[in-house]
């Protein structure tokens, strides 16, 4: 039997360290801290091995795709394949930001949707049967698209939206938020709230063909909200802690061997929510 592997991006600190911390208890296998930085990524490692924990660390920026490219190499040569991944890097700004609309929208979505879709596109062929794949969604996914025009609502919550049409809807509202025109074109006007509809929305799409091409390797995959939890990104305010906010990632990345569902879907609290 090969050693087992877990990988988590964006996991130096925040939610993405808590997942770790947790599946290093609890996964009966390697766990990998990610980041983009080399020296916080090894920071958060020795963090972890004085509470004798005993992570590793893979640099991964999920921005930039030679780095994707390299790590997919290097988890299939040495693990051939993986068996969680929990693709919780992302990125928002402060609601006082000066920082313009649809600059905020670019670097957001770039991030939040596009970076997680090319970490799927490289890693989800190599996830292995009985693998579980945890998109990191937020509350705000739900918020959004309620916010929609009831045209955008009907594509993101139909069963045949395809991913290219997903990245159609993506490019369009950051052009239409280049223009100014975003909230015309039945946008919310929450550049977070869109990347977190795609990141709903592609898991549902990465399920159903999962479920479709791979029937009987029993490979689950959802999408999540961690709850509001008192990170770099959120207001201090926050009524969870990371800890709290990795409970629902971690019940998913750690469903049963043989569990069929939830598959696709939206949780929170462990709940599925309505989409």
């Amino acid at each position: 039997m090969s050693t087992k592997v877990a990988v988590v991006t964006g996991s130096n600190k925040g939610i993405g360290l808590a997942i770790v911390q947790a599946l290093c208890k609890q996964f009966d296998g390697d766990v990998y801290i990610t980041s983009r930085d080399v020296g916080r990524g090894e920071e958060a490692v020795k963090t972890l091995n004085s509470e004798g924990l005993k992570p590793k660390f893979h640099q991964l920026d999920i921005n930039d795709l030679n780095s994707i490219k390299n790590a997919a190499a290097y988890f299939k040569g040495k693990y051939g394949g993986v068996d969680i991944l929990i693709n919780n890097a992302g990125t928002a700004f402060k609601a006082s930001d000066p920082t313009p609309f649809d600059v905020q929208a670019e670097v957001i979505l770039t991030t939040n949707f596009f970076g997680t879709r090319d970490m799927s596109t490289h890693f989800l062929p190599m996830i292995r049967a009985g693998g579980r794949v945890v998109n990191i969604s937020s509350m705000l996914s739900v918020t959004g698209l309620k916010q929609c025009s009831p045209e955008l609502q009907q594509r993101f919550r139909s069963e045949d939206i395809t991913e290219d049409e997903l990245v159609a809807l993506m490019r369009k509202f950051l052009d239409d938020a280049k223009k100014g025109e975003h909230k015309q074109h039945g946008w919310p006007d929450m550049a977070y709230a869109v990347s977190k509809i795609g990141v709903t929305v592609l898991s549902m799409i990465h399920a159903r063909r999962l479920s479709k091409e791979r029937p009987n390797d029993g490979i689950l995959l959802n999408a999540c909200c961690p709850g509001w939890v008192r990170t770099d990104l959120a207001a201090p305010g926050a009524p969870k802690s990371p800890d709290e906010g990795a409970i629902t990632p971690v019940y998913l990345a750690l469903l049963p061997p043989g569990a069929k569902e939830p598959q696709g879907k939206y949780l929170s609290d462990k709940e599925v929510q309505p989409w």
